[in-house]
């Protein structure tokens, strides 16, 4: 027999407005951090061999591009995807 589903506690619904104020910003490096490692599932090593950055920086990035990404669906803020420190390699796409 199947164990019963328990009941999650939550502390409000999300209201449905757009907060007045700037965009919130990701840069293309966080950007490639979420796609590789939240929509790819590589580790953070494996992302940080993609990026070719250490895994130690991968978790920095990855830390501050989810804090943007709650940021703008906590408080209905656009988010904007561009700038930051990149450079564009055709070769090294981890989706094929």
């Amino acid at each position: 027999m199947a164990r019963p589903v328990k009941v999650r506690r939550i502390n409000a619904l999300p209201e449905a407005y757009r907060e007045e104020g700037p965009a919130i910003q990701l840069g293309l490096d966080e950007f490639e951090c979420i796609r590789l490692i939240d929509h790819c599932g590589l580790s953070q090593a494996e992302c940080g061999e993609q990026m070719q950055v250490a895994r130690t920086t991968v978790a920095l990035i990855y830390e501050h591009a989810r804090k943007k990404i709650a940021e703008s669906i906590v408080y209905g803020r656009e988010l904007v995807i561009s700038g930051g420190n990149y450079r564009i390699d055709d070769q090294n796409d981890a989706s094929k």
